[in-house]
């Protein structure tokens, strides 16, 4: 195995390490704390940030809402669409959610030095914004 390859087998397995920590990219949680960072939103912008497919986002929407957690109510500017909003209930756990978050976030780090973490932030911003033109511009078209 090459080093290319040794890359790419260690991004993949730090991803699903991400993914596994931070509960998928669907968890309940993570439209919890998306909702309190934006507010209201459409259902399908929604969708669009949690990079899933709209019928997985409309199951777990229905999830949290039958908690009590959010509420879907019809646009004011396009009465075809609906809004999602956290209720009381939601925000106080989207609240303690991102807390919890932050937590694990600092724990996953602790091993670097702040240095080290900046270095390493430098090389994935440059590859993330190599890739963005040179692959995911491509795919969208």
């Amino acid at each position: 195995m090459d080093q290319n390859d040794k890359l790419i087998q260690s991004l993949r397995h730090i991803t699903r390490t991400i993914e596994a920590l931070d509960e998928g990219r669907s968890s309940q949680k993570r439209v919890l704390i998306i909702l309190n960072k934006t507010g209201c939103i459409t259902q399908k912008v929604l969708t669009e940030k949690l990079g899933i497919q709209p019928g997985s986002a409309s199951e777990v929407i229905g999830k949290l809402e039958n908690l009590g957690m959010i509420r879907r109510t019809p646009s004011q500017t396009d009465r075809r669409t609906q809004e999602v909003c956290l209720t009381e209930k939601g925000r106080k756990e989207a609240e303690e959610a991102v807390l919890r978050r932050s937590r694990s976030h600092q724990k996953m780090f602790s091993c670097l030095t702040e240095q080290e973490k900046e270095n390493f932030l430098l090389i994935l911003e440059k590859l993330d914004a190599d890739w963005e033109e040179r692959y995911r511009k491509k795919h969208r078209r």
